[in-house]
C-alpha cells in the first residue's frame, strides 16, 4: 500500500473516532427524547440526569481531549561536536537511504533504536526528525550491525512512516484516553457506592444488626458500558493499523539489507532479543543490585557493567540468539515476529557483504565511558543519583547482600519471635531445635489446608522444605553479622559465597548442617561450630 493509501486510511480511522462520538451523542438525544414522549416525568427526569453524565466525557473526548505535546524519550542528547563518527555515519546512511537525516540524535538506556517526526497539519507537512540509540544495544552489536539497525530506522522516514504515525498515532491516543476517561468514572462512582454501603453497615453494627455484603456490581455500570463501546472501536482501530505497521517494518528491513548488507541486517535482527533478554537480567542482577541499600554502582558502571556481562557470558548469547520469538510481543504489536523477519532477510540473495563493519559498534562513539557517565545523569532520576556509589562491583555487592542479610523478615523468624517472645535468632532456633519442639514451631508456619491436615512423619515432610530455605537465610544473615561470610562477584555466574574455614582448613558444607539441624534426629553441631569457632578467610 502506498503512502497515499497508507494516509487516506489513517484520516478515515482518525475521523471515525470523532463519528463514532457524534453517534453516540445522536443515540442519546434519540433516547431523551423517547424519555420525554413516553416515560413519566419522575423517571425521565433521572434517566435525563444518566445521558447528561454520559455525554460529558463523549464531549470531552471531542473536543477537549487533546493530543499532549511530544517531549520525546529520557536520554543524553548529542551534538556533531559530542558525537561527530556516529553523525557522520547517520548522515552517509542517510543519504543512501534516500532521505533526510534526522534533526537531533539522543541516547538512551534501554535496547532499542527509534524514529520520530513531529510532523505538522497531520503530517502533511515534514517537521523536525528525532533518532534514538540505545546504548545498550550499541554495546552489544558490531559496527556492521549497528549500521543495518540505524539503516532500518532511517528506511521509516524514507517511507513516510514517522509522518504517517502523527495521524495514526493521535486517533490511538484519543481512543485511549476516552477509554480510561470512563473507566476512571466508573471506578469512582463505584468507589463512592462502597463507601456508601460501608458507612451503612457501620450505623446497621452500632444497632446491633447484621451488615450486609457490599456489592458495587451495578455502581457505574453505564461509565463501563460507554468504555466497552470505544474498547470494541479500539480493537478495530489497532487491527486495520496492524497490518499497514508490520509491512512498514518489512520494507524498513529491506532497506536495511540493501544498505547495510543481507548478512549484517540478519545478524542484528538476531541480536534484538537475545541483548534485551540479558539487558533486563543484568539490570535486575547486576545494575539495581543495591537498590535497597542505596547504592550505585562506580560511575559509569550502571550502563558500563552491560558490556562486561556480554562478554562474560557470550555462549549464553549464543543459545538465545538461536531461540528467535515466532509470535509478536502481543497482538497489538506493530513489529512482526523476529523469526518470520529473520527468514525474509536471510531468504534474499547473498551480497558478499559479509565481510564490513567487524568492529565494534561501541568504538563509532568519541569517549564510550564519558558517554555512559553523562548517561546516567540524563536517564537515572534524582532519587536515584543520590545514593552513595560504590568503590567497585565487589563493594557494591557486599553492601547489598549485607543489607539484604540485615533485613531478613522470613516467616520462620516470625513464626520464632511469637514461639519464644525473644528476639528470632539462630541461636534461639537452634536452642529450639534441641528442646525437641522444632515441629510445634513448624505448625506456627503459614501452612497450606494439606499441611496444617496431616501429622507426624507427613507433616515433616511438608514443612522441611521451607524450614530449610528459612534456617539457610538464617544462618548466612547470622554469619554476616558476625563478618565470617566472604561474598565472591561474577561476571560470568551468580555470585557465590564462602564460609569460614574450620581449624583444619576446610570450609564447612552449610547444605549438610542444615539437613542434619532438620533430621528426625536433630544434630545442631555443625551450625553451632560454624557460629563458635569460626574464622574469616581472606
Amino acid at each position: 500500500m502506498g503512502a497515499t493509501l497508507r494516509a487516506l486510511r489513517a484520516l478515515f480511522l482518525f475521523a471515525g473516532f470523532y463519528l463514532l462520538g457524534v453517534l453516540l451523542l445522536v443515540a442519546l438525544a434519540g433516547l431523551d427524547h423517547l424519555l420525554y414522549l413516553y416515560a413519566p416525568s419522575g423517571v425521565a427526569a433521572k434517566l435525563y440526569v444518566v445521558s447528561l453524565l454520559l455525554a460529558v466525557p463523549v464531549v470531552r473526548g471531542l473536543f477537549m481531549l487533546r493530543t499532549p505535546k511530544d517531549a520525546g524519550e529520557p536520554g543524553l542528547t548529542v551534538t556533531e561536536a559530542d558525537e561527530p563518527e556516529l553523525w557522520r555515519t547517520v548522515r552517509e546512511l542517510a543519504a543512501q537511504v534516500g532521505t533526510r537525516a534526522p534533526s537531533r540524535i539522543t541516547l538512551t538506556g534501554d535496547v532499542n533504536a527509534a524514529v520520530s517526526e513531529n510532523a505538522r497539519l497531520l503530517g502533511l507537512l515534514p517537521g523536525p526528525r528525532r533518532l534514538y540509540l540505545g546504548v545498550p544495544l550499541v554495546q552489544g552489536l558490531s559496527e556492521a550491525q549497528l549500521r543495518a539497525v540505524l539503516a532500518h530506522e532511517l528506511g521509516h522516514y524514507a517511507n513516510h512512516d514517522t509522518r504517517l504515525g502523527a495521524l495514526t498515532g493521535r486517533g490511538r491516543a484519543q481512543v485511549l484516553r476516552t477509554i480510561r476517561h470512563f473507566e476512571e468514572r466508573a471506578a469512582k462512582t463505584a468507589g463512592r457506592e462502597r463507601a456508601r454501603q460501608e458507612k451503612r453497615n457501620t450505623r446497621a453494627q452500632a444497632r446491633g444488626r447484621a451488615a450486609r455484603e457490599v456489592d458495587t456490581g451495578g455502581a457505574g455500570i453505564t461509565y463501563r458500558t460507554m468504555a466497552k463501546v470505544y474498547t470494541a472501536y479500539a480493537r478495530l482501530y489497532f487491527r486495520a493499523t496492524l497490518a499497514g505497521a508490520r509491512q512498514e517494518e518489512y520494507a524498513a528491513d529491506a532497506a536495511a539489507a540493501r544498505i547495510a548488507g543481507r548478512d549484517a541486517t540478519a545478524s542484528a535482527l538476531r541480536e534484538l532479543p537475545a541483548l534485551s533478554a540479558a539487558f533486563g537480567f543484568y539490570m535486575k542482577s547486576y545494575a539495581t543490585l543495591g537498590t535497597a541499600a542505596r547504592l550505585l554502582p562506580p560511575r559509569g558502571e550502571v550502563f558500563g557493567g552491560f558490556g562486561r556481562m556480554l562478554t562474560a557470558r557470550e555462549l549464553e548469547l549464543v543459545g538465545l540468539r538461536a531461540e528467535l520469538p515466532t509470535e509478536p510481543a502481543s497482538p497489538y504489536d506493530s513489529h512482526p515476529p523476529i523469526a518470520d523477519r529473520v527468514r525474509r532477510i536471510e531468504g534474499l540473495p547473498a551480497d558478499e557483504r559479509a565481510d564490513e563493519g567487524k568492529g565494534a559498534a561501541l568504538d563509532l562513539l568519541a569517549d564510550p565511558r564519558r558517554t555512559l557517565a553523562a548517561l546516567e545523569d540524563a536517564v537515572l532520576s534524582d532519587e536515584v543519583l543520590a545514593f552513595r556509589r560504590t568503590g567497585d562491583w565487589q563493594e557494591l555487592l557486599d553492601g547489598a547482600m549485607g543489607a539484604r542479610l540485615g533485613s531478613l523478615d522470613s516467616p520462620l523468624h516470625r513464626a520464632l519471635a511469637m514461639y519464644t517472645r525473644e528476639l528470632p535468632t539462630l541461636p534461639a532456633l537452634l536452642k529450639v531445635i534441641e528442646d525437641g519442639q522444632l515441629w510445634k514451631l513448624a505448625q506456627r508456619l503459614p501452612l497450606s489446608d494439606e499441611a496444617a491436615a496431616a501429622n507426624g512423619r507427613v507433616f515433616r515432610e511438608f514443612v522441611r522444605p521451607v524450614l530449610r530455605t528459612s534456617l539457610s537465610r538464617m544462618a548466612l544473615a547470622d554469619l554476616q553479622a558476625r563478618s565470617l561470610l566472604r561474598w565472591e562477584f561474577s561476571w560470568s555466574e551468580a555470585a557465590s559465597v564462602r564460609l569460614p574455614q574450620t581449624a583444619g582448613g576446610t570450609e564447612p558444607d552449610l547444605d549438610a548442617a542444615i539437613d542434619a539441624a532438620l533430621a528426625d534426629l536433630p544434630d545442631t553441631t555443625p551450625l553451632r561450630t560454624l557460629l563458635t569457632h569460626g574464622r574469616q578467610t581472606t
